[in-house]
């Protein structure tokens, strides 16, 4: 996937001025700087002279603008708090990528192209989805403009293979090109990284629905399932691999092609007969996974007895709990990064933003990694501004800040970047739907962190 789409962290602090890290000259305005879509100037009666704006491309319009149109939220809220820094006027240019209500690599790339046309713009917050992201990252790169994504999780991104051997069952890894997308050198022609994010890698999504079931629900024996795409046959390859290495089996294993049609009865009763305690799914919503769960109810003990694991293909989707009917209570499903909602540092960020966002549909799960984002954003063009004599940076020298950073104090943790520019801050949450309603909210039941140390 790559977008959201893992055990509680530690050094935690909440980001305010003090505590940012970021030195930041927050004087008084004149008058309200404004924040749209359109990116208003600062003033009505003319633009700032010192005038800085961070790029945004999002998915704002029709079914996904429900994810991006929050994410960009927590944008608007780190700039509404710190309008100024050393002098400069911060301003947001905003554009949506979505067509009919889906994510558009074309339409990104044209944004970013835009983006990179406006002298202004510093740097980029985003792409949301890793498809758009891939289609991006080549043109800001020659342009040395820096983008920091909050959810993108497609480990080709920025790391090849696309599954190391230590988490492949055969020991063979599974590199970017046998998945068909390009190695992060092909998307790098200025050959220096500008491309950033704060959501982990999706190999270790299977690696943390392993260490989950195995050690919290304390599963022994699992079936495997996977939808015959890259993504889900490099999740579920990852998750054999580690449920073996903790001391768990495999009992069966079957790479299914989607259909309207599908029946796995005959998968669920041989797994059943080999006693089979949980199925793990790699895949997505959208390849019947979850009616997967629903077909279970026929060979298995429902609900919670019977475990149905997956990623953030299916995770928190209304439409996966629509699929799975009466048997959807149950799923654990992981996500690629930290849930603020579980860091006690957290909540007074989360709350100042609930106190000015007040309607429920304005915050959601990428709300403060965003924000996060932005604040990471701000660091880097604080010691840049500096370093530039007070004057605007040039944006190779963003990027090289960007690249520094190591242990910057976040809303989300202490937070820093690779060589490659993943984060350090290696979180996968796990969600569970509790009930058949799509409209509840799946329950955050825990975490595996491997920030410290990695599962291969």
């Amino acid at each position: 996937m790559g977008r959201m789409g893992a055990e509680a962290p530690v050094g935690i602090s909440a980001p305010t001025p003090h505590n940012l890290r970021v030195r930041l000259i927050v004087r008084s305005l004149a008058c309200v700087v404004a924040v749209s879509l359109a990116s208003a100037a600062a003033c009505s009666g003319g633009g700032n002279a010192k005038t800085i704006r961070i790029g945004v491309d999002l998915p704002l319009s029709g079914s996904e603008g429900d994810a991006g149109t929050p994410t960009l939220n927590g944008i608007r809220f780190f700039v509404h708090q710190h309008p100024v820094l050393d002098g400069f006027t911060i301003e947001i240019s905003a554009r949506d990528d979505a067509v009919k209500g889906v994510h558009d690599p074309k339409l990104g790339a044209a944004n970013i192209a835009a983006l990179i046309a406006d002298p202004l713009v510093i740097g980029v917050i985003g792409p949301f989805d890793s498809s758009v992201a891939r289609a991006a990252i080549p043109l800001a790169n020659e342009a040395h403009l820096a983008m920091i994504s909050p959810s993108t999780s497609n480990r080709c991104l920025t790391k090849d293979p696309l599954l190391p051997a230590a988490l492949s069952p055969t020991r063979t890894a599974i590199t970017c090109a046998a998945a068909g997308v390009p190695v992060p050198a092909d998307l790098r022609p200025a050959k220096v990284n500008n491309f950033f994010r704060l959501a982990t890698t999706d190999e270790l999504q299977g690696a943390a629905a392993a260490d989950y079931g195995y050690k919290n629900l304390h599963l022994l024996r699992v079936a495997v399932l996977s939808d015959h795409e890259a993504y889900g046959q490099a999740l579920a390859e990852s998750f054999r691999a580690r449920f073996t290495k903790l001391g768990g089996l495999v009992v069966v294993h079957q790479d299914f092609t989607p259909s309207a049609t599908l029946d796995l009865s005959a998968f669920m009763k041989q797994a059943k007969s080999e006693r089979a305690q949980a199925i793990y799914f790699g895949g997505v919503t959208a390849n019947h996974g979850c009616a997967v769960r629903a077909q279970m109810a026929t060979v298995f003990a429902a609900g919670e007895a019977t475990p149905y694991l997956g990623a953030d293909g299916i995770a928190e989707d209304p439409a996966c709990v629509r699929d799975a009917g009466s048997n959807a209570a149950g799923i654990y499903a992981t996500v690629p990064v930290v849930d603020p909602q579980q860091v006690a540092e957290s909540q007074a960020v989360i709350t100042e933003f609930k106190g000015q966002y007040r309607n429920a549909w304005n915050y959601g799960p990428y709300t403060i990694l965003a924000y996060d984002a932005t604040a990471v954003l701000y660091s880097a063009l604080d010691r840049a501004i500096k370093a530039a004599g007070g004057r605007a940076p040039s944006r190779e020298d963003v990027v090289s800040e960007l690249a520094a950073t190591t242990t910057f104090q976040g809303a989300t943790g202490t937070l820093g970047f690779d060589a490659d520019g993943d984060t350090t801050h290696r979180v996968v949450s796990i969600f569970e739907s509790t009930g058949s309603d799509p409209a509840t909210p799946w329950r955050w039941v825990g975490a595996v962190d491997y920030s410290a140390k990695l599962p291969y």
